[in-house]
């Protein structure tokens, strides 16, 4: 028994070493090596098929025809491609991918028939050639396309490069394998039956593939979906279209290159081989190609689409093709050997390159261009931009060739006739260049778009436009929640502005719109422009106006007149006037009035401000706000403080803040305390600017506060609209840890440039102080990923050494039942602790999104992060390639590993090779102490987890750190400091007992009084 887990033990070890040498995890393996045994066996009998068309077409036609051959293969290419694509529409997905290898290839058996006809076999061949062409075309489409739905856009980089090396093991396979079959069969008969054989072995492994994941492929042709779904299908707007288009050309010149290259290669094969030499040369050096192409897959690809990304190793082709290769025909020219043979090696070596990144990098990349477009589009416009841009790019490079013939038979000597085709080649590989640097541009941006996050900037309102727009919908019939909307927008995005729009229309609106209306012209500043129209509202009949835009009119116009007469405001001091317009009046007199008339205000504010009707008070007390000394009046702020109604308890807390009373601030503090005052609180705390900074840092960096109002009061600070409040949250951010730092982080977010310029109150930083706050972000980003490496370290010991204890608690049958209940105990409290550190993770992940957003475009990253949150994999794929094209940081990929959902200890690995953490193994009770000495780090319940298991575990922990528990600010971490002590020290308990009857958390005081009774 033990051996054979010995054995089992092994196997896993080495299948783990294997996975891990090609780049590739666990529960990708299955469905990549049943892809790659598809496309390898599909490939060889493609292969062989191919090699002998090739070398019956130049042993009958030459390589003159060759150009005829890549015009009309780009024909049938291009209708088959339009075929398969109008066939998902007919048939599911999963029957179309398996059928159409057996399909294409059922014209090959015919075909191979009328090889054995002489007055048919010269068309026959000519055929032939055309069908084994397109059928790659299809076949190479057909496994891209199922590759997309079985992996996400993360998963494709890994398993790609492995399933497309099938390819490669069928050149090798193949190539060795066809001399022999020439040998023995001959020419005529390699397709049928051998090549038949492989290619329905494939389609057999497909269908097998496609039943045991068919929750990857749709179960009904595309015309069953929904008509508005379909529509959305397909139709392509704006990035969208655009991306499809820059696709489509980038496959198109990418192929053309291929034709060019491919046309120089044979022509020279058919100048010094023939017949059956052409096709063991072809098939020889197929099998070496496919050999180095097989170690660039397994082991290069897959790290090289990870460490550089799609773009940079798409573009290793062209690159290589417009620079690279053209040097090597002038440097062959120095050997010592016939032109010929130097134009004939020096387009071996180029074909052999070609061939190799071709088929490598680049059959390894393509796949991920197409994963930013929507999943349900994905496959049609991969038919199109990928299988029809292949045809068309053969087309257009048969073409070109015929031309540059003609052209060069006329003007040209022979000699010179290569050297054009070589620079037409770098021309088309500069093109492709040019394709995949704009194809970069749209990338992010269509990644962001399918995540369904983008966001509206403000910035991008054409702010005159804007105006006229709201003036018209203002004008014009419709709801008055939308003219609302439209003019809070206006407010937010121009308020300066706002008044040139709403003060002209102020007699036209409705009340309930000209009370917003009249806030906004306050809240810009009185302006006497606008006195004609705001005064025009005074002189309407009282009973045609809301009493609260009678008040608003009024204060407008007596701030805005530079000579008003302050005795018309008497009038409005009668019991018969609205309680807000007597109100207003007596707090304007108090303020523009003469002593008599401040003391008749003073009289009418008292007999308010004790009113028994709550409306009275309410109104007086927000009245107050516009005198500028409360004088007698002042007395009454704390019982209006402690008043029944929360409508005037909000409007003091308002007063409180207009008048500057500095001796009641304590009191917008305790507000932010109660949900019910808070929103009002925090406005009164952001109306006093600096002067609320130091009571807010205090209430802030206060452990002892709760954790909640401690959170808005960050936030108040962060709505502050002064250069020292985002000074204060700057210098903070660095000092804080754990929660508190997320807590400063958020409101901080809000105070920049969603595009990731930093603005410093109201002017934007310079290039300066923008790199010195990048920098501090990457040193905080750097130490949130140390701490990840502690957390990760804690969990890998947890997790090893309890599984010793589940075993020894298995095994060890001769304990008592009370022993053995302790030891399951143990292992429950340590499951605890490690689901806690596992929640810690979670938080120190969205701490690392939030500093991203600082240095990163906002909308991207929280395009990236809400994907992250999902519970699909897909989305979750999704997200981390969004952040892998817009983060630039040196430690990225360490980044992008953490935020995946790999294992602690793959994490911890990849933090180690990096220098970020060190892990040295550590006894579970060493490892909890460790923990504690990072207490600041951890979250609360953490914190508890690490003392219940340290009690029921029996680790000694310092006096430092219980002595530090037990006047922790969180009510379940002094229980858990009390329940150890209670096991580990009773002695200690028993002296601070007394003292802890005086908690003020109900859970520790019954705690203690328990414990009292037993001890």
């Amino acid at each position: 028994m033990e051996l054979k887990n010995y054995q089992a033990i092994q196997r896993k070890r080495i299948l783990t070493r294997l996975l891990k040498w090609v780049n590739l995890r666990p529960e990708e393996s299955d469905r990549t090596w049943l892809m790659f045994a598809f496309y390898t066996t599909t490939s060889i009998g493609l292969r062989w098929s191919e090699d002998s068309a090739v070398a019956l077409f130049l042993d009958e036609y030459g390589s003159e025809f060759l150009p005829l051959m890549y015009t009309a293969s780009a024909l049938v290419g291009g209708v088959l491609v339009y075929f398969y694509s109008w066939l998902q529409k007919i048939f599911p997905l999963r029957q179309v991918i398996v059928a159409i290898a057996p399909c294409m290839f059922l014209p090959l058996m015919f075909l191979h028939l009328g090889l054995h006809i002489s007055f048919f076999s010269v068309f026959i061949i000519f055929i032939l050639r055309l069908w084994v062409d397109a059928f790659y075309v299809v076949n190479d489409l057909n496994t891209s396309i199922a590759a997309n739905q079985l992996f996400n856009i993360r998963e494709i980089k890994r398993t790609y490069p492995i399933i497309s090396s099938g390819v490669l093991v069928a050149d090798v396979l193949s190539g060795f394998s066809l001399p022999f079959l020439l040998l023995f069969v001959g020419l005529n008969n390699v397709i049928m039956p051998f090549a038949g054989i492989f290619v329905v072995l494939g389609a057999g492994i497909l269908l097998y593939l496609s039943k045991n994941y068919s929750q990857a492929f749709p179960d009904v042709p595309q015309r069953q979906i929904k008509p508005a779904q379909h529509y959305k299908q397909q139709r392509l707007y704006g990035s969208l279209k655009h991306y499809a288009w820059l696709l489509f050309a980038f496959f198109t010149l990418l192929q053309a290159m291929g034709v060019l290259i491919d046309f120089q290669y044979l022509a020279q094969l058919k100048s010094n081989f023939q017949g059956k030499d052409i096709a063991t040369f072809l098939s020889l050096l197929g099998g070496i190609m496919g050999v180095c192409e097989l170690g660039m897959q397994l082991f290069i690809s897959s790290r090289a689409l990870e460490r550089f990304g799609v773009f940079i190793t798409a573009a290793t082709l062209p690159l290589t093709a417009g620079i690279v290769i053209p040097l090597t025909l002038p440097l062959l020219g120095l050997l010592p050997w016939s032109n010929s043979h130097n134009l004939l090696w020096g387009l071996v070596i180029l074909k052999f390159l070609d061939e190799i990144l071709r088929y490598t990098f680049v059959a390894s990349s393509s796949p991920l261009l197409f994963q930013p477009i929507p999943d349900r589009i994905r496959s049609s416009v991969q038919s199109l931009s990928g299988g029809i841009a292949d045809a068309f790019g053969a087309g257009i490079a048969g073409v070109i060739i015929l031309i540059t013939l003609w052209l060069g038979k006329l003007f040209l000597p022979l000699s010179e006739r290569s050297a054009i085709m070589v620079v037409e080649t770098m021309v088309v590989a500069a093109c492709c260049l040019g394709a995949i640097w704009l194809l970069r541009s749209h990338y992010v941006n269509l990644l962001v778009l399918s995540a369904e996050r983008g966001q509206l900037s403000a910035t991008d309102v054409d702010l005159r436009t804007f105006k006229q727009a709201v003036v018209k919908a203002l004008g014009e019939k419709g709801t008055e929640a939308d003219k609302r909307s439209c003019i809070e927008l206006l407010s937010q995005i121009d308020p300066q502005g706002a008044t040139e729009v709403l003060a002209p229309l102020l007699v036209k609106l409705p009340p309930s719109l000209q009370k917003p209306s009249l806030e906004i012209l306050l809240a810009a500043g009185t302006n006497s422009n606008y006195l004609p129209e705001v005064r025009a509202l005074l002189e309407l009949p009282q009973h045609l106006i809301n009493p609260e835009v009678f008040a608003l009119a009024l204060s407008y116009v007596w701030f805005s007149d530079p000579d008003p007469d302050v005795s018309l405001l008497e009038q409005y001091l009668t019991e018969e006037q609205h309680s807000i317009i007597r109100a207003t009046a007596a707090a304007l007199l108090l303020r523009l009035g003469t002593p008599l008339q401040k003391s008749t205000a003073t009289n009418t504010l008292r007999r308010m401000l004790t009113h028994k009707q709550e409306r009275e008070r309410v109104n007086a007390v927000r009245a107050l706000k516009e005198a500028v000394y409360l004088q007698a009046l002042r007395i009454y702020i704390p019982n209006l403080l402690q008043d029944e109604s929360l409508g005037v308890r909000c409007a003091v807390l308002e007063t409180i803040s207009a008048t500057h009373l500095e001796e009641y601030y304590t009191a917008l503090l305790l507000g932010l305390q109660y949900k019910s005052t808070r929103t009002t609180a925090m406005g009164a705390l952001v109306g006093l600017e600096n002067e609320a900074l130091p009571i807010l840092i205090n209430l802030a960096t206060n452990i002892y506060k709760p954790e909640i109002v401690r959170m808005y009061a960050w936030r108040t600070i962060g709505q502050i609209p002064t250069i020292e409040a985002i000074d204060t949250l700057w210098q903070h951010l660095e000092l804080s840890k754990g929660k508190s730092r997320g807590h400063i982080l958020r409101p901080l977010l809000k105070r920049l440039q969603k595009k990731g310029v930093l603005v410093l109150g109201d002017r934007e930083a310079t290039s300066l102080e923008h790199r010195f706050y990048e920098n501090q972000v990457k040193k905080l980003i750097e130490e949130e990923l140390g701490f990840l490496g502690v957390i990760y370290a804690a969990y890998i010991d947890f997790k090893s050494q309890g599984k010793i204890y589940a075993q020894e608690i298995d095994l060890n049958t001769k304990d008592t039942l009370e022993v053995y209940n302790s030891d399951r105990r143990i292992v429950v409290v340590l499951s605890l602790l490690q689901h806690a550190l596992l929640e810690v993770e979670i938080d120190v992940q969205e701490r690392l999104l939030l500093l991203l957003q600082i240095i990163c475009p906002t909308e991207q990253i929280q395009a990236a992060a809400f994907n992250l949150r999902s519970e699909s994999l897909v989305n979750l794929a999704r997200g981390l390639e969004i952040l892998e094209h817009i983060v630039n940081l040196q430690n990225k990929s360490v980044l992008l590993n953490v935020l995946d959902r790999r294992s602690p200890s793959e994490k911890l690995q990849h933090l180690i090779d990096v220098g970020i953490a060190n892990y040295e193994k550590m006894t579970i009770g060493k490892r909890t102490c460790f923990l504690l000495t990072q207490d600041n780090l951890l979250s609360d319940w953490c914190v508890a987890c690490c003392f219940h298991f340290a009690q029921v575990a029996n680790i000694r922990l310092t006096s430092e750190q219980v002595v530090r528990s037990l006047r922790h600010p969180t009510g379940f971490v002094r229980e858990a400091a009390v329940a150890y002590l209670s096991t580990v020290s009773p002695r200690i308990l028993l002296k601070i007992l007394p003292q802890l009857q005086k908690d003020p958390h109900p859970l520790v005081v019954a705690q203690v009084q328990e414990l009292m009774k037993n001890l």
